[in-house]
């Protein structure tokens, strides 16, 4: 088993996850690293200190630079506002780093059509953070869906809901302006969650009747007083979508909130063909459902997923999974996947699938403006 050392660009919330999941790594069975993080860069004293606590940190910096041309570091974890997204990314590609980034990589299009260029005549490994398809039952979802049992496909729903934004007197913080969040706003914090699976699917959006909703138009500044909060609070997508496997064409809704009330933090893939459909949600994380016909018969049947992960751990199959198992299986993935060991198993969202989102959310953006269905 070989080391892996990481260092950690942005040292929010994700960044300490990601130290539970270095402390939570012996979980995996026969894993072919260890990683563990070693350095962390962050301009708010604050956020370093934090990881004053865990042993391995050696290195805390209020430079990110010093991180990307440190040899003695492996693997970045990226996690920072997304428009410091495309200077980031592409001096790490250029300097060879690999990482993990966070979505929706980069604030824009343009952005991340630069930060794919970069990758692309880099020799760096870099993959997205995605880690809700990572839940036992979305990996039973995608095989079934994979396998071809829908036939036919009539429809697909994506979606990803929480309330993050329900209080009105929330402090506003930069996902909710756009010039730090982007003028996609809800669509580029949470749309990679949405687009992934069917996007791994093949399912390509065509064209795109985007419905976009800002609910709250100002939340408390530093100060107390109202500011303006620009950014879109919740995004429905009606897209248009050609199968690349061939087959007719079907109707699939992407659906991005912040405000969702009843919801705390809820993702879901619901796929529904002639022959099979397939419904999973981490509001019920330990329920699978699936539709067949038999027989001239409609079933649905509900079977229990298990903690069947990716990648095997110690933890019986009977216990439950969790956020936090989503993200271990996710880091196990793009490691695992860094030295050619990932085989058969569900890989970690690419940079390409990435764009590909952004060209979508593109195109709701200006079907909201035009009122006309737009192309990706």
């Amino acid at each position: 088993m070989s080391d892996v050392r990481i260092g950690i660009i942005g040292g929010g919330l994700m960044g300490r996850e990601l130290v539970g999941v270095c402390g939570r790594w012996d979980l995996l069975i026969d894993h072919p690293v260890r990683p563990r993080v070693v350095a962390v860069a962050d301009p708010a004293p604050g956020a370093r200190g934090w990881f004053e606590r865990v042993p391995s940190v050696t290195t805390l910096t209020d430079d990110w630079r010093a991180l990307v041309e440190s040899d003695d570091i492996d693997v970045l974890y990226i996690a920072v506002p997304h428009d410091l997204h495309e200077e980031i990314y592409t001096a790490a590609a250029r300097a060879g780093r690999d990482y993990l980034a966070e979505k929706p990589f980069g604030i824009d299009l343009a952005a991340a059509e630069r930060i794919v260029a970069a990758i692309d005549a880099s020799d760096a490994f870099v993959r997205v953070s995605s880690e809700f398809p990572f839940y036992p039952g979305a990996q039973r979802a995608y095989a079934y869906a994979a396998s071809g049992a829908l036939g036919d496909i009539l429809d697909v729903r994506s979606g990803f809901w929480h309330s993050s934004d329900l209080n009105r007197a929330k402090p506003i913080n930069w996902k909710r302006r756009s010039a730090t969040c982007g003028a996609i706003g809800v669509m580029g914090d949470l749309g990679l969650h949405v687009a992934h699976l069917p996007l791994r699917l093949g399912w390509q959006p065509s064209s795109v009747y985007g419905r976009l909703d800002d609910v709250v138009t100002e939340r408390p500044g530093p100060d107390g007083s109202a500011v303006p909060c620009d950014t879109w609070d919740n995004a429905l997508l009606v897209c248009d979508t050609h199968p690349r496997s061939g087959g007719r064409d079907f109707t699939m809704l992407w659906e991005t909130r912040r405000i969702a009330p009843g919801h705390s933090n809820t993702w879901y893939i619901d796929a529904v063909g002639m022959d099979g459909g397939v419904q999973f949600s981490t509001r019920q994380p330990t329920l699978l459902r699936r539709f067949r016909v038999a027989g001239g018969e409609q079933a649905w049947e509900e079977t229990q997923p298990g903690n069947v992960s990716s990648w095997p751990v110690v933890s019986g199959a009977i216990f439950e999974f969790g956020f936090g198992d989503a993200l271990l299986q996710m880091w196990a993935s793009y490691l695992a996947e860094r030295v050619g060991a990932l085989g058969d198993r569900f890989g970690t969202a690419t940079p390409a699938e990435a764009l590909e989102s952004h060209r979508v959310f593109a195109a709701a953006l200006r079907s909201w403006q035009t009122q006309a269905p737009a192309r990706p």
